[in-house]
């Protein structure tokens, strides 16, 4: 039966019966934060608003959050920085993924030796490695951009940019005053399937940081599981009680039996509920106002891992 429930590899989506037999409890904290979070205010955008892409539709600012060709080798990477510099948007930014062995140092040497010593022409695109780039956009406004492809591995491979599963690769790396935080993992719990396979330093950094949008890619599938598709590769993350209680529940082990006789689990319940109606109701009856909030969206356009763009391109206004 585990065979025939759960996902093929790591990186696939578990089916729902698979979701509900191990993770019971965790998936109705996630269904009820969702419907709360649905009857929350949206956050507003600021003025004038920057429509931001995440791939192809027309926009102010055109995100690609990495994995720009498969073996990672300049004669891939070229095209698609042609490609990219070739739309229309008014600023491009570009960030490496694991796929993108060229642009890592450590994972070049995997490549043949005649890839090696070509040189990338990023052209008109901001390409941001560990770095940040403050942009003016028509209107007056400005934004500043941090990007950073580091992933962790969960196993040991040649891919770019790659760094230890447990280890730290973000406390006190993302500047404090950024609006747009592009990374290629995501944080742990965000979209990253059933499974929470990204990375739990980040969600801690991007708790200190607290950027207006946060895009990321890296798992495929973190749109195609249940839950992913109820939030359509994108979700309003409050910096708030409610959302420490969340992800705290995300921490309890897995299992049918041990979720539904656990009394913590159900503690997390009532918790949820209680944070939940509290914050609908001072935001849309008593007028409160809303904490800080974070849009985070999960821009691959591949569907799963199957190699075909079949996801839908992400755009949102900030």
């Amino acid at each position: 039966m585990q065979r025939l429930l759960a996902p093929s590899i790591v990186y696939d989506p578990p089916t729902l019966l698979y979701t509900i037999l191990t993770q019971p409890v965790k998936t109705l904290i996630q269904l009820l934060d969702l419907t709360f979070n649905l009857l929350r205010p949206k956050p507003k955008p600021g003025q004038p608003a920057i429509r931001v892409a995440s791939h192809v539709p027309d926009g102010d600012l055109l995100v690609h959050a990495g994995d720009l060709a498969n073996l990672g080798n300049v004669e891939e990477i070229q095209p698609q920085i042609d490609w990219l510099n070739s739309l229309p948007h008014q600023h491009k930014v570009v960030i490496a993924g694991n796929h993108d062995r060229h642009l890592d140092p450590r994972s070049r040497g995997t490549l043949p030796s005649n890839d090696r010593n070509d040189a990338v022409n990023w052209r008109g695109l901001w390409y941001l490695q560990h770095s940040s780039v403050t942009l003016n956009f028509d209107g007056g406004r400005q934004l500043s951009i941090y990007g950073a492809p580091q992933t962790p591995a969960t196993q040991k491979d040649d891919h770019a940019f790659r760094y230890p599963q447990d280890s730290d690769a973000w406390s006190d790396t993302v500047p404090r005053d950024v609006d747009i935080l592009v990374t290629h993992t995501p944080p742990k719990y965000h979209l990253d399937l059933p499974a929470a396979l990204g990375c739990e330093h980040l969600l801690r950094e991007v708790w200190k940081v607290q950027p207006a949008l946060h895009v990321f890619g890296h798992i495929h599938a973190g749109k195609s599981d249940f839950v992913g598709m109820l939030k359509g590769g994108n979700e309003v993350i409050r910096w708030d009680d409610g959302q420490r209680t969340l992800e705290h529940a995300m921490t309890r082990p897995n299992g049918f039996f041990r979720g539904i006789i656990d009394p913590r689990s159900w503690l997390d319940v009532a918790r949820v509920v209680y944070y939940g109606v509290g914050n609908v109701l001072w935001e849309q009856i008593w007028g409160g106002s809303s904490p800080d909030s974070t849009r985070m969206v999960l821009a691959s356009l591949m569907y799963c891992n199957t190699g075909e763009l079949r996801n839908l391109p992400q755009v949102v206004y900030i």
